[in-house]
């Protein structure tokens, strides 16, 4: 058990809960599976963030921050990053 501000916690989930909305969280997820695919398809295809700068014109400190989730980058940015990886954006229902 943990505690945060007075609090006890079992779990992160626990905490999250407490101190987020259901639109936080689904915003924050969504943006952790973004990030995350990023970082494996650039990974995937042996592409350093030096030559993803190359590739798509965005700056290497900038791939950097958003990759650790440092930055809020805009739309253009993300699929600027994407397309040399090879992927898009998908839209879709969200999974229940």
């Amino acid at each position: 058990m943990t505690e945060i501000n007075g609090r006890q916690y079992e779990t992160w989930d626990d905490v999250e809960k407490d101190l987020f909305t259901p639109e936080e969280i689904a915003e924050s997820d969504l943006r952790v599976a973004l990030i995350g695919e990023m970082i494996k398809a650039r990974q995937e295809k042996g592409i350093s963030q030096r030559k993803l700068q190359n590739l798509s014109g965005v700056k290497q400190p900038i791939i950097s921050r958003v990759e650790k989730g440092n930055a809020d980058p805009r739309l253009k940015t993300i699929l600027k990053l994407l397309a040399p990886l090879g992927k898009t954006l998908y839209i879709g229902d969200l999974k229940q």
